[in-house]
């Protein structure tokens, strides 16, 4: 992208999208045809494993109302007792919440450009793909990147934050 595509895109995908060229990351947002709220909407129109679905999880710590961010595998459920383990008690996040820490409406969260930076975990499962593709800012945008990259835009840790697989 050069600039001038990014002033007809949604204010949160300008947004992701100017992070990502700033970056240096390879690869802009793409609008999709239909809403991705959830991973396997996501999975489904980009016709990938749910898996490869990088969903941003918001999370309120308990002690001082920071926003905590799980990046997560779309196919894995996030382990809270792991995450407050981590970064201590932490509660669910409404809407509102969300909104006024992160500047995207829930099913757009990206993982990156935050209005307010967060504390970010990364699920290591994630590293079971060789591309996973996260939200961009809105329901109908997401961006592509490799594991690695995506950990190094977060700059966040790898931890085991998923529930286990029962068999």
């Amino acid at each position: 992208m050069c600039g001038s595509e990014l002033h007809s895109l949604p204010e949160g995908v300008q947004r992701v999208a100017a992070f990502l060229q700033q970056a240096g990351h390879g690869t802009a947002p793409r609008m999709l045809d239909g809403a991705a709220r959830t991973a396997q909407e996501a999975a489904d129109q980009l016709g990938i494993l749910v898996g490869q679905v990088a969903k941003s999880i918001i999370f309120r710590r308990k002690s001082d109302g920071l926003a905590v961010l799980v990046v997560t595998s779309g196919d894995r459920r996030v382990d809270e007792k792991k995450v407050a383990a981590l970064v201590g008690p932490v509660g669910r996040a409404d809407a509102d919440f969300v909104k006024a820490q992160t500047g995207f409406s829930i099913g757009g969260v990206s993982p990156v450009a935050h209005a307010a930076a967060p504390v970010t975990l990364m699920d290591r499962e994630l590293q079971r793909f060789d591309v996973v593709w996260a939200a961009a800012g809105h329901p109908h945008a997401v961006f592509e990147a490799t594991p690695t990259a995506l950990q190094a835009l977060t700059d966040a840790p790898w931890h085991d934050v998923v529930q286990e697989d029962k068999p």
